[in-house]
């Protein structure tokens, strides 16, 4: 293939680089298979008029707007490697158009899911105070240890969202013989039997839970939509796990019921990343803290290159990307995320 013949690629992937997504290898077939122009985020649209008239894929979701599109005839697809669909450019267009919006937001699925079962398993039998404990010299030895601990195997769980992440859990989740029931609005609960939960309301989920599960995304209609009352209704001694984004819980009515000793709970993620010092849930006791690294695993990162690749590959061929998730039309507007800073 001549220079002039490969497709151009408009690369701006912030936060991630084109190094911590693509392996040396599948580098080197990205850039021998396209034209690469580095694209600075906040103005793609100053890489030119030609740029942007050759243009067939953007590597990220930088802000556009119809001005921009415009200048775009050849544009296909827009890759989004951070993960969260971003309510930055006129989906309405794009859709018009038939450009994909998708993204690679599935790698973190199977690694957030493996820490949500950890931290589920450590809120159970209280791994990381009795290691703290036994450094300290202050440890208790047998059942002396274990006065307050549980068994995952038989429990009642519930999940709050089922989308991949959810799937995920479900699935390491599977060999622990759990009743295990699922809310998310989004789905029909034929999906839900399918993958072996049974559908039930956020009030069941809540009630009848011994680990509530949340890896629900923020959209227009949930935020903050986990509250004191929420809290109120879980089982005395329930563990809460948080690992989707905190944007969905009143975190400090989630703070309280920890500290008043009706619930455990643990998270990956906070409303401010990195988390003042000065914060109440740093030193709380019966909250597990995990600093947003759930997912971010270089095997991870990695796989987002090999599906931005192969979807590349099927879109030059005139055929739809299958690797990548693609946003929908009726929800994409309503996504609320906030976008990672550190990868």
């Amino acid at each position: 293939m001549t220079e002039t013949k490969r497709p151009l690629v408009i690369s701006a992937p912030e936060p991630r680089t084109l190094d911590l997504i693509f392996t040396p290898e599948a580098l080197e077939s990205l850039h021998s298979r396209y034209r690469l122009v580095e694209a600075d985020p906040a103005n793609v649209a100053g890489v030119g008029d030609e740029a942007l008239a050759e243009a067939r894929y953007v590597i990220g979701q930088p802000p556009l707007d119809e001005q921009a599109l415009a200048r775009m005839p050849q544009l296909r697809a827009i890759l989004n490697v951070e993960s969260n669909l971003l309510n930055n450019m006129p989906y309405e267009v794009l859709f018009r158009r038939g450009i994909h919006v998708v993204t690679t937001g599935q790698v973190f699925a199977e690694p957030v899911a493996e820490m949500g079962l950890a931290m589920a398993l450590n809120l159970a039998r209280g791994i990381v105070d009795a290691d703290v404990a036994f450094r300290d010299g202050r440890e208790l030895w047998g059942g002396e240890g274990n006065r307050n601990a549980r068994l995952l195997s038989g429990s009642e769980i519930g999940i709050i969202g089922f989308g991949d992440l959810g799937r995920a859990l479900n699935r390491v989740l599977s060999g622990f013989r759990a009743r295990i029931r699922a809310y998310d609005p989004w789905l029909p609960a034929s999906m839900l039997r399918q993958n072996g939960v049974e559908p039930t309301s956020l009030d069941n989920v809540l009630t009848q839970s011994d680990f509530v599960f949340v890896v629900a995304t923020v959209t227009s209609e949930n935020e903050g939509f986990l509250g004191a009352n929420a809290f109120s209704k879980m089982r005395p001694g329930a563990a809460f796990i948080l690992l989707s984004r905190a944007g969905v819980v009143d975190f400090d009515a989630l703070v309280a019921a920890v500290e008043r000793g009706h619930i455990l709970a643990a998270s990956d993620v906070f409303p401010e990343e990195p988390l003042p010092l000065d914060h109440p849930v740093r030193r709380l006791p019966g909250f597990l803290r995990s600093a947003h690294r759930a997912g971010a695993l270089d095997v991870a990162f990695k796989r987002m290159g090999d599906m931005v690749l192969e979807d590349m590959e099927l879109m030059d061929r005139d055929l739809p990307p299958m690797r990548c998730k693609r946003a929908e039309r009726e929800t994409v507007k309503r996504m609320r995320s906030r976008p990672v800073t550190i990868n």
